[in-house]
């Protein structure tokens, strides 16, 4: 090796280490960060050494580099911790394998052996601390193991096929070591590393597998007697390996997806443990979808508004449609895998086979929020009715009860001594009890009109409607459409029909201008419908009142709905009343 090519080959590593050791100081890997740059100062010391002392010196600071500072910077990430017996003994032996390399480092043989048992050591550590961590510190370990096994296999190939793979695979895992470990530390989820894996482990082995095809092509010459094939041999046998490449890739993606994430290749599996886990939390549903597709990041929304997340949003996302029938619920959101331009049809598949649930899942919480709603809003008319009713009976029966009371009182005194004041007094007791008698039966009319149960519906509406007239003294003339086969109505629905038909149409008296009005009543999609039209115009602009909110409040509280419309040839009001 040159000595241009000793110093590219030192530097790299040196100054890779160097400022990842210096970003990693002001993290939790604190203690990593600055064995890293121990190694760092160490590599170029042994640079130095080669160029101005000699090889021995040189090449005994670069063994002590990398298999004491810079083992331990491995055993210490991500958070420095030795409390572990496992930890300690890690540490012993890491520790006295550097030594005795840096001791003895002209003898190759014990420098490779003890270079391999370190790694070994660092590769069960790894994994130890990785299956007893928090999410935080696997994400850490993921990001180091994909790289240094990226830039391995990557180079062993490369390596087999033009020499010195040991050498160049050290530089490159050196290089790629530090910047690992910090984007593993500060931004581990800058992308999925889950996918990292999967495209380290299918390169890894199609690469493998190229080489070995070559080479046993180029094996097979020589056994044929072909021991010097010419370029042009060579150039075709690499171009028939290479026409290998891509099939065996995707077949290998399958295969690695299917044994690292088991459901996401098939989509009824996955699509059935979705299904599974898919209840009335529509972010366990979303967790569910993420983690049978590996998505990094799933949402619901409902009209434009985010309802619920999982996962960390990413910048690439995919948009569907949730619809049950014609009706659009809302829509959900996934965000793609590092390096996918689109989804599969296998994860498109999944997503169909999912959406109506999803979509189910928001129309039930929809008509819950309703329900919470309309029982609120009959809780409040329930309520309204009973201070209405106390204060009637607080504020107009009591005080005329309490001054028939008062009266009788006074006839008992003055019976005796004044006759004539006593019968006055009678005639007035009288009248405060037929005033008392007439508060009652109001109050009475209030809550269901007696005639309903005297007459029935229609009847009372005709004895009711035949009653109103015009501002101007006008009979009003009301016609009333009822089908020959109505059911018996609930008591609820059959006040709230009498009370809308008889609001409307006085409403029709006092503003239309007109004295002619319609009611028709009927039965359809298991709903009471009630219509009211007059062919009248206002003399000026409309305003609701009191009227037309207590029709809508009459409506509310059965469930149904009120729509006034106001046409240049009169004014329509259609109340729907939602039948049991």
């Amino acid at each position: 090796m040159t000595e241009t090519a000793r110093w590219l080959a030192g530097l790299a590593p040196a100054l890779s280490l160097g400022g990842s050791g210096v970003a990693l100081v002001r993290t939790r890997s604190r203690l990593s960060g600055v064995l890293m740059i121990v190694a760092a100062v160490g590599l170029v010391g042994a640079i130095v050494a080669w160029t101005t002392l000699d090889h021995a010196t040189g090449h005994r600071l670069l063994v002590a580099s990398i298999l004491l500072p810079g083992a331990m910077a491995v055993l210490a990430f991500p958070e420095g911790r030795a409390a572990h017996p496992v930890d300690f003994c890690a540490w012993v032996v890491v520790a006295a394998a550097g030594v005795i390399a840096t001791l003895d480092a002209e003898n190759g043989t014990i420098v490779l052996v003890l270079g391999y048992c370190s790694g070994l050591v660092l590769l069960g550590i790894l994994w130890w601390h990785f299956e007893r961590a928090d999410d935080r510190d696997r994400l850490a370990i993921l990001w180091f193991s994909v790289a240094i096994a990226r830039s391995g296999g990557t180079l062993v190939i490369v390596g087999i096929l033009f020499g010195r793979a040991g050498t160049f695979a050290g530089i490159l895992g050196l290089v790629v070591a530090g910047p690992a470990m910090v984007v593993g530390v500060q931004r581990p989820r800058t992308v999925d590393v889950r996918g990292l894996i999967v495209q380290v482990c299918v390169f890894t082995v199609v690469g493998l597998t190229f080489v070995s095809l070559f080479v046993s092509v180029v094996a097979l010459l020589e056994v044929l007697g072909v021991d010097d094939p010419p370029p042009a041999v060579l150039a075709t046998i690499g171009l028939f390996c290479a026409a290998t490449f891509h099939p065996l890739r995707v077949m290998l993606r399958g295969v690695i997806d299917e044994l690292l994430f088991g459901e996401r290749p098939d989509p009824l599996v996955a699509a059935t443990r979705v299904a599974d886990q898919i209840g009335d939390d529509p972010v366990l549903a979303l967790r569910a979808i993420r983690e049978a597709l590996v998505l990094p990041y799933a949402s619901l929304s409902e009209g434009g508004q985010e309802l619920a997340a999982s996962g960390t949003a990413v910048t690439h996302t995919r948009r569907l449609s949730l619809a049950l029938g014609d009706d659009a619920i809302g829509e959900i959101e996934v965000g793609l895998r590092p390096g996918d331009l689109g989804l599969s049809a296998a994860d498109e598949h999944v997503l169909r086979i999912v959406a109506p649930l999803l979509a189910q899942t928001l129309r039930s919480r929809s008509l819950a929020r309703e329900l919470r709603a309309s029982r609120g809003a009959a809780i409040a008319a329930i309520e309204e009715e009973r201070l209405r009713l106390r204060r009637d009976l607080h504020d107009g029966l009591g005080p005329t009860l309490s001054g028939i009371a008062l009266t009788a009182d006074a006839v008992r005194n003055t019976m005796r001594t004044d006759p004539g004041g006593a019968d006055e007094l009678l005639r007035r007791l009288r009248a405060e009890a037929t005033a008392a008698v007439g508060e009652v039966r109001r109050l009475v009319y209030d809550m269901r009109p007696p005639a309903l149960d005297q007459l029935g519906l229609i009847p009372a509406l005709h004895q009711q409607l035949a009653t109103t007239r015009t501002p101007c003294g006008r009979q009003m003339q009301v016609s009333i459409d009822v089908p020959s086969d109505l059911p018996v109505l609930p008591a609820a629905v059959e006040v709230a029909c009498y009370r809308i038909a008889t609001e409307a149409v006085m409403n029709a008296a006092r503003h239309s201008g007109t004295d002619r009005a319609s009611v028709r009543i009927a039965i359809q999609d298991d709903d009471l419908t009630v219509v009211v039209s007059d062919p009248g115009v206002a003399a000026g602009p409309w305003n609701p009142g009191v009227g037309l909110s207590s029709m809508n409040e009459r409506a509310a509280e059965l469930g149904g709905t009120l729509q006034i419309e106001q046409a240049p040839d009169g004014s329509t009001v259609c109340a729907r009343l939602p039948l049991p």
